[in-house]
């Protein structure tokens, strides 16, 4: 029976999504994580300790365990671990992306230097570092811009700034957020590091794809039907398959293809964040993962395959071609913070999963915890799924849904 070994940070929403999937197909399972499971003792081999913020060493203990457990596929969840995961593949002689087209992707500057390099279609940007005096760099540039952190994802210190004043106040706050202890951990050196590029009017979408020796293959092309015009760039709707026309689609698909190969991927899954307007494609953020927290449940495959599972049969060599997506239309709202403070209470739960074409709505933060809003916060309140057969009709039934529900915050004092 093969076996394979998951990276997965604790902080991770995928795990249970991953572990059915494996569990599904009978494989054996090592679960690497930063922290020491409750009943690893028990369970000799199944858990791993590693340390994702010192690569190098996490990199040694998991091709060690490796080789000695014969390993068949290393298989990254989140962001954080995806250059671990490509280095521990490479030095196993397993499938995987090349570990440099993965960091490219991790840090926002240098994939924009690479794409421009390729001659795709890029912002203007710029570099700044958190001591960089926020009025002189404001100075210089043109407006609207976007400042963000080179390597968090979620939208997660995503600034829009129409003017100077703004831009000094946007910098002050995503150079306080990159100091904050975890964040400055997850990120080392390129904590230090601020992007600030020209702001891309137009539709938003995103793309997961599958790559196989360096060829795309669409899984999905997402509508987000709501503005992401800022000042911050909370996602809420994610709906497929895409309204767009078909043109519209292939320039998309052109896009992220394009950018693969300039990057270099070669295998595994991909999520790409795109704008649409009347000059083309955007390429706005590429992952070497699949979609994040829960939203790959708005993908089934074949005969009800979970995209976890077909990543999982894709890394472990087996045919995956013959899983086309479901015909039914599918969507994703994951629910915004409305304020800072302490979740008090949720109402309205079975109300919004009453709403036809509704399949489940699930709070993700539990009472009693502090929420922190974007751009300072990495998690949302929750998520509403509904299925269809149309988009529209997800997309209402996601709107009615959310609008049953009510969230008691009491505010921070």
């Amino acid at each position: 029976m093969p076996r394979v070994l998951f990276l997965m940070p604790t902080r991770t929403y995928r795990a249970g999504a991953f572990l059915a999937a494996a569990e599904n197909l009978q494989v054996e399972v090592t679960v690497a994580s930063e922290r020491a499971q409750a009943l690893a003792d028990f369970a000799p081999g199944r858990t791993l300790v590693v340390d994702f913020t010192r690569p190098r060493e996490a990199v040694q203990t998991l091709v060690a365990f490796a080789r000695e457990r014969e390993v068949a596929a290393v298989v990254p969840v989140d962001d954080d671990t995806a250059v671990i995961a490509a280095q521990t593949a490479e030095a196993l002689g397993l499938p995987g992306n090349p570990p440099e087209a993965v960091r490219t992707t991790r840090e926002k500057h240098r994939l924009r230097q690479r794409l421009q390099e390729a001659g795709q279609r890029v912002p203007w940007f710029r570099v700044c570092t958190t001591t960089d005096e926020p009025e002189t760099v404001a100075a210089g540039i043109s407006y609207p811009c976007v400042l963000k952190p080179v390597f968090l994802s979620a939208s997660r210190g995503v600034i829009r700034a129409d003017d100077p004043e703004a831009f000094v106040a946007a910098f002050r706050r995503v150079a306080a957020l990159l100091q904050q202890p975890e964040v400055a951990a997850r990120g080392g050196e390129a904590a230090r590091l601020i992007l600030v590029e020209g702001y891309v009017p137009g539709r938003e979408v995103a793309l997961e794809g599958l790559l196989t020796d360096g060829h795309l293959r669409v899984l999905a092309i997402f509508d987000k039907p709501d503005p992401l015009e800022g000042p911050y760039f909370e996602e809420t709707l994610y709906v497929t398959p895409s309204r767009l026309l078909a043109e519209a689609q292939q320039a998309l698909t052109d896009c992220v293809a394009e950018a693969v190969q300039a990057l270099g991927l070669r295998h595994g899954p991909v999520h790409a964040e795109l704008r649409l307007n009347d000059e083309g494609a955007w390429l706005i953020e590429m992952a070497a993962r699949s979609i994040g927290g829960l939203c790959s449940r708005t993908l089934r495959f074949g005969e009800n395959v979970s995209l976890e599972e077909l990543i999982l049969r894709h890394a472990l060599g087996q045919e995956t071609a013959s899983l086309p997506r479901e015909q039914l239309a599918s969507g994703v709202m994951m629910l915004p913070i409305p304020q800072a403070g302490v979740l008090q209470e949720v109402q309205g739960v079975e109300a919004a999963r009453a709403v036809p074409n509704v399949e489940d709505v699930r709070i993700t933060i539990p009472v009693g915890q502090q929420l922190v809003p974007l751009p300072e916060g990495d998690r949302y309140l929750g998520f509403i799924f509904a299925r269809a057969e149309r988009s529209e009709a997800v997309e209402q039934a996601l709107r009615e849904a959310f609008r049953r529900l009510r969230f008691v915050v009491e505010p921070r004092s």
